[in-house]
């Protein structure tokens, strides 16, 4: 397959080049290429290409700012989507948009299906639903994959600061009434691959198997580093105010990804091993 994939700067958009760049042409736009909010800068950009499918995975995901600058959230996760999708409606191509479970309000009890009333409690909810609505009128075949708690190469991510403040001997204070479902931005590339090859459309959601706390997520972390002795508090949500409302509930079903490809992706403890260890493996070649 063709890809154009966007956000090729950001932890998903590096995975995607590392999994699926022998397998598939990839076409890769970061910053450099085109501001998606202006639709001019996308029409000039994909002059002359030609690809089968948009991987849309750029956004602005710093939930904190999101609130302090709507107007910018909005136009990153909604207008820029809107303008991929007349992109791809043009084409021919299918859009594929990388979605999130903070689309929800967070209030379940159990993991949350596709078909689920939505209900963003913050801005960047708010905006990435927007981008999903963008992407159902835009009139292009389209998937919506939402995803949670996303980490690898590339970014800012959870497992990087935890290992960095574990390695500096820092005590550590984490949520522990929040719970979700880590996700290896490897693994998200590789259900992405799936879905496209089987012909999925619609919307599916694709996490790593099981779910955690951050608490749980930050001990399995020290755990696979063996900092055995970590000082790492549990707290509530109430002793750590952040800007955005984070959803207190948020694993997400991976039912209809199983009955679409026959798998299951693997175990997010298993993730963290491979992804700590490649991490690892990385900074000793770096030196």
């Amino acid at each position: 397959m063709r890809l154009l994939v966007t956000g090729a700067n950001g932890i998903l958009g590096h995975a995607i080049a590392e999994r699926l760049g022998d397998s598939h042409t990839l076409l890769l736009w970061g910053r450099e290429e085109a501001d998606l909010t202006d639709a001019a800068q996308v029409e000039v950009a994909a002059r002359g290409l030609t690809f089968d499918a948009v991987v849309h995975a750029a956004a602005m995901t710093d939930v904190d700012r999101c609130e302090s600058e709507s107007d910018l959230a909005f136009r990153s996760n909604r207008d820029a989507t809107r303008h991929m999708g007349a992109l791809a409606r043009e084409r021919g191509a299918t859009l594929v948009y990388v979605s999130s479970d903070y689309v929800f309000d967070g209030t379940k009890a159990s993991p949350y299906l596709e078909e689920d009333p939505t209900g963003p409690r913050s801005v960047y909810g708010r905006s990435k639903l927007a981008g999903e609505e963008a992407v159902a009128a835009s009139g292009a075949p389209y998937l919506i994959v939402r995803t949670s708690w996303l980490f690898g190469a590339g970014g800012r991510n959870f497992v990087d600061t935890i290992a960095g403040k574990l390695a500096q001997g820092a005590p550590l204070r984490v949520v522990v009434d929040q719970r979700g479902s880590p996700t290896y931005a490897r693994d998200l590339a590789h259900a992405i691959e799936l879905l496209l090859r089987r012909g999925a459309q619609g919307i599916v959601h694709a996490t790593n198997s099981g779910q955690t706390t951050w608490y749980g997520f930050a001990r399995e972390i020290a755990g696979v580093l063996g900092v055995t002795h970590a000082d790492i508090t549990p707290v509530a949500t109430e002793e750590f105010p952040r800007p955005a409302p984070r959803p207190r509930y948020s694993v997400l079903s991976g039912a209809r990804f199983r009955a679409l490809t026959g798998e299951n992706l693997r175990p997010w403890e298993e993730a963290v091993r491979h992804y700590l260890t490649a991490r690892s493996s990385a900074t000793a070649e770096a030196r």
